[in-house]
């Protein structure tokens, strides 16, 4: 009798462990590795790791960079929220015996705050500022015409005013170009699905002189040191680590106009499991110019999200067949946090 009672004492404590809900919010630094990089993608949903082919494939899926044709460039520009700014920058050269070769910055600044102290609420008169940023050099290349892979390998740096906290990471993807749903029956037409695997690396320590604090050592013992330099022991914080797998058709293909369809499920290791869809509309003047319209939706299924509804536009202009230059606008809505805008100038040549 008394071993059943254990049983259902077991059986019963495990199911009470399955009904919490764990989704570790609030335990990785550098989130800012997080945010969606581009205009395209932030329209999109973030739904993009199946439809990258540009610089910012560096941050999505760096199998996507096999894609570049010659030479090409990218500048992002995010204000985002309560004054804070994400800018993003980088250059692509396409070898064609060989591959892809990518070098991104991905910088965010968190602005100046005054300083106070229990003294002085108001402020001491001080400021501090805290910013983080993302060296990448990153390569993709196609292994055949259906299957490519690239890699990233990145240098993280955070800032808070005299502390600081470095990291190494890196990305690997692959791409993989079907004949599936083709609407003309080419394969380069047909279903995309895409992996990737992002800021798997080192942990961010904080050190500095903030740290530093005068300590008694033995505070009952009278004439001895009062005041040796002490120092706080910080803890090591993961990185954001987020695995990726979509797809994405076009349901829509002719020589004027195409639609694209994507979709992505995310597993990050600071929250629940969630999907990305997007969709974006082409309207192609061969030669000349394309126009874009994008829609999407972020977060679905999350919960507590404050993400939700995307939309946006751009303009290609042609100057040769791979000679064109991209600029894209994003508005993205974050619910209690407030509305976002985004602007990407892209340079291909």
């Amino acid at each position: 009798m008394k071993k059943r009672i254990s049983y259902y004492l077991v059986i019963l404590f495990s199911t009470s462990l399955m009904a919490i809900e764990i989704n570790g919010n609030g335990t990785t630094g550098a989130n800012f590795l997080e945010l969606d990089i581009g205009s395209a993608a932030t329209s999109m949903g973030g739904a993009y790791v199946s439809v990258a082919n540009d610089v910012s494939s560096a941050y999505w899926n760096p199998a996507g960079l096999a894609y570049i044709q010659n030479k090409q460039t990218m500048f992002m520009y995010q204000p985002w929220i309560v004054g804070i700014n994400n800018i993003y920058a980088g250059v692509a050269i396409n070898y064609p015996l060989y591959g892809t070769l990518a070098l991104t910055m991905n910088y965010m600044d968190y602005g100046d705050e005054a300083v106070t102290t229990v003294a002085s609420p108001e402020g001491t008169g001080e400021y501090y500022s805290a910013s983080e940023f993302a060296a990448s050099i990153s390569y993709g290349r196609r292994i055949v015409n259906w299957f490519s892979f690239g890699a990233s390998a990145k240098y993280i740096s955070s800032n808070i005013w005299h502390m600081n906290a470095n990291a190494m990471a890196f990305d690997l993807g692959v791409l993989v170009t079907t004949d599936f749903f083709s609407v003309t029956g080419k394969r380069n037409q047909g279903m995309k699905i895409g992996m990737s695997i992002s800021n798997y690396g080192t942990r961010l320590r904080y050190d500095g002189m903030d740290l530093l604090v005068p300590i008694d050592p033995n505070p009952d013992e009278y004439g001895n040191f009062d005041d040796v330099e002490g120092l706080y022991n910080t803890s090591e914080w993961e990185l954001p680590l987020i695995f990726r797998l979509g797809f994405s058709v076009q349901p829509i293909y002719t020589n004027n106009l195409r639609l694209l369809v994507a979709a992505d499920a995310l597993h990050p290791n600071n929250n629940n499991e969630s999907i990305n869809i997007g969709t974006q509309l082409t309207y192609i003047q061969p030669g000349k110019l394309n126009l874009f319209l994008r829609g999407g939706y972020k977060g679905l299924f999350l919960k507590d999200s404050e993400y939700g509804l995307t939309y946006g536009g751009g303009l290609r202009i042609y100057l040769s067949d791979f000679n064109f230059f991209d600029l894209d606008y994003t508005y993205k809505t974050m619910g209690i946090l407030g509305d976002v805008h985004l602007y990407t100038f892209k340079f291909s040549f």
